[in-house]
């Protein structure tokens, strides 16, 4: 087996690797760096030939692993894309409104390079996936087999969002193992990993949050009971909650755990705001709540929380209202976005509240907020005029992905002969790397240079 890390950039980003197995072209992701603009964003295919690819695998639909797959799929235009049913419905929508973003920064920002692709070319890299199920064995044409001659491949359920796998790459004998992003903790509606518990000879593991110990007594269920307690504050005090999230994963996580406030009766039937992504990915989460692995199956999230719905049209004209509940992408707060746009209202204003519930970018908006005392003038968006903050500001930790405990302690577990550390800002690609040797001896540890090529076996 040989790897190549096919991204342009080291640390958390878009995400596309080069695996070469039985004679065999397997590319892992095809994601699009969030960081970069125009073509930069993209994977460097040229130590690829064009045309030798065999297979594209794709672990789950955010944008740092689909966001690149029209493009890559103009030069393999005949080999099978691999992926949960529904990583396939997600990802049709969050392709979709790619060419939509693109269009927008053309014409806003003056990026003549967009659209990469266009509505078209999602069209037609779709017909070329494949759905395919939990703890199948399928060879790389998609039919199933137990022949360990072929090159095989198996999904198992990662726990980050809704369809995210990991993948086991089995040939005569050998076996491969990459996790994608993966969460071994319950989330509110995602169930942890399930992933193997031994016989990986080799690991291409995410780390993420590697540079963050885990604060001493933390737990997810503390975590949910500190938030419940601030949300109930500012709805008794009769004020208003603003809350940055993803559209896709954080949104259906978030409505979730309104959902069980609701139930215990703390908030009661007030309002809440989201954005119109959101309610797409959300339909895709409750058509398939009974047939993935998630908590509370039963529940449909559009129809028990009702939530009303901002346009891009509606959320330049509105203020925020008593009492009421904002979940408004993106997470980042990135410019022209609902969250960014509306938080411009509300900062300035000791009577508001801004809650965070999930990973920011240090460089983006939300990141420099972030980091921002009581008092600061605040850019949101570089074409307005600062902002100071005097609204009530507080953070709480519902990470998608593991903690750096959780992934040594799988490690650990699986002894594998050779891992791949990916996935993860400098820091905590160190920490993982000498974590590691210190603890598994004989284990070749790779921080893979980018469009270098290693040997696994």
């Amino acid at each position: 087996m040989e790897f190549v890390n096919l991204t342009r950039h080291t640390g958390i980003g878009s995400n596309c690797y080069w695996l070469s197995v039985g004679g065999k072209n397997i590319i892992l992701d095809a994601g699009s760096d969030p960081k970069v603009d125009g073509i930069g964003s993209t994977p460097d295919l040229r130590p690829l030939p064009p045309g030798t690819v065999d297979a594209i695998i794709i672990t789950h639909a955010h944008q740092d692993h689909i966001g690149s797959l029209p493009v890559v799929t103009r030069q393999e235009q005949r080999c099978p894309i691999f992926m949960t049913p529904a990583t396939a419905a997600i990802a049709t929508i969050m392709l979709h409104n790619s060419v939509n973003v693109m269009m927008r920064q053309r014409e806003e920002l003056g990026l003549m390079e967009y659209p990469l692709y266009t509505h078209r070319s999602v069209d037609l890299c779709a017909q070329s996936w494949v759905h395919c199920g939990l703890r199948q064995r399928y060879n790389l044409t998609g039919e199933r087999s137990e022949n360990d001659d072929e090159v095989t491949f198996e999904f198992y359920n990662a726990g980050h969002i809704l369809g995210s796998v990991g993948v086991l790459i089995r040939h005569k004998g050998k076996s491969l193992f990459y996790t994608g992003d993966v969460n071994f903790e319950n989330q509110t509606l995602m169930t942890g990993a399930e992933f193997p518990e031994g016989g990986v000879d080799y690991l291409i593991m995410e780390t993420t949050r590697g540079d963050s110990p885990v604060p001493v007594g933390f737990t997810r269920a503390g975590e949910e009971e500190r938030f419940a307690k601030a949300v109930k504050e500012v709805i008794s005090s009769g004020g208003s909650l603003t809350i940055p999230v993803f559209a896709l994963g954080k949104s259906q996580e978030l409505l979730a755990m309104l959902w069980k406030m609701r139930l215990r009766g703390e908030i009661g039937h007030l309002p809440i705001y989201i954005g119109g992504l959101s309610v797409k990915i959300t339909t895709v989460y409750d058509s398939f709540a009974a047939t993935t692995p998630r908590s509370h199956p039963e529940l449909q999230i559009l129809h028990e929380m009702a939530p009303y719905v901002l346009s891009g049209r509606e959320i330049m004209t509105a203020q925020p209202r008593k009492k009421c509940i904002y979940a408004l992408s993106s997470g980042m707060m990135t410019e022209h976005t609902l969250s960014n746009i509306f938080a411009r209202r509300v900062l300035a204003d000791p009577a508001q509240n801004l809650f965070f519930v999930g990973y920011s970018d240090p460089d983006s908006p939300a990141g420099k907020l972030r980091k921002a005392k009581q008092g600061d003038d605040v850019v949101l968006d570089k074409e307005f005029p600062p902002v100071p903050l005097r609204c009530r500001v507080e953070e709480f930790s519902f990470s998608a992905h593991s903690n750096r405990d959780m992934l040594r302690n799988y490690v650990l577990l699986l002894r594998p002969s050779k891992i791949v550390l990916v996935h993860g800002d400098r820091p905590a690609l160190d920490w993982f790397q000498l974590a590691l040797f210190k603890e598994l001896e004989g284990t070749e540890i790779i921080v893979p240079d980018i469009g270098a090529k290693y040997s696994l076996s």
